[in-house]
Order: C-alpha cells, then sequence, then structure tokens
C-alpha cells in the first residue's frame, strides 16, 4: 500500500544543520453522514434512510486494472442504496477488492487482504427483495452470512457480489426459483443468463451500466482453492452522479 504522506528530501543549509521534521500525514476530509462505526442493525436502516435522502446518488463508477465498471442503484431499494453510497463516500470501498470469484456464478467484493484502516462497526441491513428485481448477470446484490442465525436473511453492509451466471432457457430458469418470472425476466435469463436460485434469497440493488466486459475478466481470473483471485484485484469506488 501506498503511504499516507511521501517525505520530501530537502538540502541542508549547513552540514550539521539537523533534517527539518517530517510533514504530517494529511488528515483525512470529513464526510458527512451517520458513523459508521457506531451503527447497528437496529439504528442502521433509520439513519441510513435519512441519510439517502439528505445526499442522494445513484451513480457509482468503479475503477480496477482490467478498466471501469459503472453501475446504476435502484430508488426502490433506499436502504441498500444509502449504506452503499454512505461507504463509497467514506473510502471504505476503495481499500477493498474483488476477494471471491466463482467463474459462471459471481463476482464479490468488499474484504481487505488486511485490516481496515477506516473504521467501521459490523451492521446489517434489512432486505429489500423486489419481484422487478432478478439475479440476471450484471445484477448488484448485497451478500450475506450467518444463515443458522439469520432467518430475516439481513445483508452484510460491506460484501456486494455481481452477478455471472449461465444462459438458460425458459423452463429451466423457473425451474430454480419459487418465484413466478415474468416474460421478461426469462428473456433475460435465456439471453443474458444468471442465477435465478438467488431471487428472492438476496438484495438485488442495482446493475451493471457500462463495463459488464471489464466483470467477465475478473470473473475469469485464476483463484486459490478458497476463491481469492492469485493477484489481488484491488478498487477505486467513487460516486459520479
Amino acid at each position: 500500500m501506498a503511504p499516507a504522506a511521501l517525505a520530501v528530501a530537502l538540502l541542508a543549509a549547513a552540514c550539521h544543520q539537523a533534517p527539518p521534521p517530517a510533514a504530517a500525514p494529511a488528515a483525512r476530509p470529513v464526510v458527512p453522514g451517520p458513523d459508521i462505526a457506531a451503527l447497528t442493525d437496529e439504528t442502521a436502516p433509520a439513519a441510513l434512510l435519512a441519510y439517502g435522502k439528505q445526499y442522494p446518488g445513484s451513480e457509482v463508477l468503479f475503477t480496477t486494472r482490467f478498466g471501469k465498471i459503472r453501475v446504476h442503484l435502484y430508488d426502490d431499494t433506499p436502504i441498500h442504496k444509502a449504506n452503499f453510497l454512505l461507504l463509497t463516500r467514506k473510502g471504505v470501498f476503495s481499500e477493498t477488492m474483488f476477494n471471491r470469484v466463482v467463474r459462471g456464478f459471481a463476482v464479490q467484493g468488499g474484504q481487505t487482504a488486511g485490516p481496515r484502516t477506516i473504521r467501521l462497526h459490523r451492521y446489517r441491513l434489512p432486505p429489500e427483495f423486489r419481484p422487478g428485481h432478478f439475479h440476471h448477470q450484471g445484477a448488484l446484490g448485497m451478500a450475506r452470512y450467518d444463515d443458522d442465525e439469520n432467518p430475516g436473511r439481513l445483508s452484510s453492509n460491506t460484501d456486494f457480489f455481481f452477478v455471472m451466471g449461465e444462459k438458460l432457457d425458459a423452463r429451466q430458469a423457473q425451474a430454480m426459483t419459487p418465484r413466478r418470472l415474468t416474460p421478461a425476466q426469462l428473456r433475460a435469463y435465456a439471453t443474458v443468463g444468471g442465477t435465478p436460485s438467488l431471487d428472492g434469497q438476496y438484495t438485488v440493488f442495482g446493475e451493471v451500466t457500462e463495463g459488464q466486459d471489464v466483470v467477465n475478466k475478473i470473473s475469469q481470473v485464476p483463484v486459490e482453492p478458497d476463491k481469492w483471485p492469485v493477484q489481488d484485484i484491488t478498487m477505486k469506488v467513487e460516486v459520479v452522479k
């Protein structure tokens, strides 16, 4: 990782002159919004809804060594949307990487290779399942953990994924989910592919609008046995609209 500040070498006026003190690291800019080190499962929904109304946004841009990925965030998943905007503006995602790649299934990000430099409490988000949002290729969803202790299917606050999946005919797609898929959804699963088995299980809160080829490239990288890419894939994430 790059140091917080670069030391600048200065020429001394005399051979015995003591070197000047090193410049102090630049302070991290203050970003408005809830304290992400203090949010909990109970307090996060109301705080995030209020934040989303005061500081709206609709698009984020991922920059990776493979290229850029532009993502549109849905208005009707306001808690997940506000959470992603808040953590993006706080710089949380820009110190993470794509940490799990399962070819033909999903590309997941949001974890770091070491300790976080930004204080962040682990809180979870209530599900925002919407019939119109489904796991077609390019959909952006939020992961979840501890299913045995998470009957409410609460989402992680930091672990997101881009859906890959395979092309499926109407019969195959409908057989993978108890949801009744619409004709448009069946066409999407047949033409671009996806993972219908995740529908109604994980919150989809956005989709790729540009750069699906970049996601495809990431999905093809060599991985370790735990699915972490052999060569780390870092990201810079910013709100662009």
